[in-house]
């Protein structure tokens, strides 16, 4: 890995540059074979310089291609195969609930305008195109959304950086106006009304469970700045990190193996386990940090950017730890 990434990387840690123009110029978005290869790139890229954000800035166009592409026509994938798509569901005020979005499509003669507001769109400044999801009807009261491709230059079509968030450099998040943008009837990737359900909820899963190896990434490199520190006090400590992080490696696999198999279910009770071992992690390398001496700045940096990437969708998450709970409580079969 490290020959066809060095270049890129070289750029990515001179500040200032696009990271994703970066990887345009570097040959770097040919779709990768699987879940699989992703995942354990991203955990190698993060390992190596202790970006977290690098996790979404390479992977994030690789995830949105192969999952949301799935759903497209043959022409859709022929046009956008290998090309940089982010994709905006989470509103201002409203994050990704489906009861609460307010974005909305309308028929038009050709093709389709789409009204509303975007937020927390990862590598949306520097896509091709954004992967938008909109209210398309009303049905018995709930709403049916459509997602549609919208070219990064189309009219009506605004992209501001996102105000007051630091966190995840090198990756850029930005906010988007819609205001009356109109599509061609060939934007609208999968069957009209069925996109949040098909689509996005999956999607979720699957940022997770591809997104344990950037965690992953991250508790290694951390192990790795206590390397030759003064730190014999702590080495019982730092050794409970390192066989935690090793559980956490084991059950990643088995994830994202299941992943590619067909076999995960929507839900998987290893994934919430992952998220409250990688949470415990944290705090552990949180109490040792003073012992890496000058190096603790970095430490606190990687620190703050997995309490970042641990605090999204924190919601749902919670949610479904608590369902299992419930079930425990009930005394009923536990998922295996």
């Amino acid at each position: 890995m490290a020959d066809k990434f060095d270049i890129w990387l070289a750029g990515v840690l001179d500040a200032g540059t696009d990271p994703v123009a970066g990887l345009r110029q570097a040959r770097l978005l040919d779709p990768s074979p699987d879940y699989g290869d992703i995942a354990r790139t991203t955990a190698s890229l993060v390992e190596r310089t202790g970006l977290l954000g690098l996790a979404s800035v390479w992977g994030g166009p690789q995830l949105a291609g192969r999952h949301f592409l799935g759903f497209g026509t043959e022409a859709q994938r022929a046009e956008w195969r290998g090309r940089v798509l982010a994709v905006a569901i989470s509103e201002p005020n409203a994050g990704a609930h489906p009861k609460l979005l307010t974005t909305r499509v309308d028929p038009v003669p050709g093709g389709f305008r789409i009204t509303g507001r975007k937020a927390w769109v990862t590598n949306g400044a520097s896509a091709d195109a954004i992967i938008v999801f909109a209210i398309a009807a009303h049905e018995a009261g709930r709403k049916r959304y459509s997602a549609f491709i919208v070219p990064r230059d189309s009219t009506g079509l605004t992209i501001a950086e996102m105000p007051g968030f630091h966190a995840l450099r090198p990756s850029r998040h930005c906010q988007m106006t819609l205001d009356g943008c109109e599509v061609t009837d060939s934007a609208m990737l999968g069957d009209p009304g069925s996109a949040y359900d098909r689509m996005a909820m999956p999607f979720r899963d699957i940022e997770d469970a591809v997104g344990t190896f950037a965690t992953l990434g991250a508790l290694r490199h951390a192990i790795g700045l206590f390397a030759g520190t003064h730190g014999e006090d702590q080495a019982e400590a730092l050794g409970a990190i390192a066989a935690l992080t090793a559980v956490f490696a084991a059950a990643a696999e088995t994830v994202v193996a299941s992943l590619d198999a067909g076999q995960f279910g929507i839900g998987d009770a290893t994934l919430v386990g992952l998220r409250v071992l990688a949470i415990d992690t944290v705090s552990r390398l949180r109490a040792l940090q003073p012992a890496t001496g000058t190096r603790s700045h970095r430490l606190a940096a990687l620190i703050a950017d997995l309490d970042a990437t641990l605090s999204v969708a924190r919601g749902p998450r919670l949610a479904r730890q608590l369902h299992l709970g419930t079930v425990a409580l009930r005394g009923a079969k536990l998922p295996a």
